[in-house]
């Protein structure tokens, strides 16, 4: 399903997570250190990194930050740590984690954070797969960056990339960006509602909110609930 790169120097966790995401389907790579983790990382690109930050050679935070000043934090990374302070998890999500994960790491909250990480990897390779026009068809054409994500130059009517029937949904770029925030919101939320069924509680975890604030949410957005889904588990 997804390739995970695990970096551990304790054996047993490493072999642990191993089990576990391998079990899930997933293609697994260890490292006990941040010398194997880079040369993994320059091998092929993971589609999300489980993290250690306390480390005898180098510890993650300091890999973190090293992937995020060359360019090569390209994907989610998730952070591990038993010993771990708030202020050190902060920093780390200021520098670019997807998540913090405090040891010993429950199997239901490594999983969640995984399929959170995995489902914002594939968002983000969905908006990059929509290609900017040609100068010939645009004159100067701007792209601005945030993060490794873009916003493609104003244009009539972009189609979001195929993610199934129903996701396909136009969007007009050339608004402010609150209306075009809350355009795509939409269609999120009514695309995931479509793949469960109508299932709040699995929209919910899929969407990583609260069914209270899923629930305002929708109303805000103006997404029409069904009687069944309303009531859907």
């Amino acid at each position: 399903m997804a390739n995970i790169l695990v970096v551990d120097d304790e054996l047993g966790i490493r072999d642990l997570l191993f089990e576990i995401l391998n079990d899930e389907g997933h293609n697994v790579e260890l490292a006990e250190n941040a010398a194997e983790a880079r040369a993994a990382r320059q091998r092929a690109r993971p589609d999300l990194v489980l993290l250690d930050i306390w480390m005898p050679d180098t510890d993650g935070v300091t890999l973190l930050k090293e992937w995020s000043t060359a360019g090569l934090l390209s994907m989610p990374v998730v952070m591990m740590s038993g010993h771990a302070t708030i202020d050190t998890a902060v920093d780390a999500t200021r520098i670019g984690a997807f998540a913090f994960l405090e040891k010993p790491i429950t199997m239901q909250k490594l999983l969640k954070a995984v399929e959170q990480g995995l489902a914002r990897e594939t968002a983000r390779r969905a908006a990059a797969s929509v290609v900017p026009p040609t100068t010939s068809s645009f004159s100067a054409a701007v792209v601005t960056t945030v993060n490794d994500s873009a916003l493609v130059p104003a244009m009539p009517a972009m189609p979001l990339p195929e993610l199934g029937p129903q996701a396909r949904q136009s969007f007009d770029l050339d608004r402010p960006l609150r209306d075009a925030r809350d355009g795509f919101e939409k269609a999120y939320f009514e695309f995931h509602l479509a793949m469960e069924n109508g299932s709040m509680t699995r929209v919910a975890e899929k969407t990583g909110l609260e069914r209270t604030h899923l629930y305002r949410k929708l109303r805000q957005l103006g997404v029409e609930l069904t009687k069944g889904r309303r009531g859907a588990i």
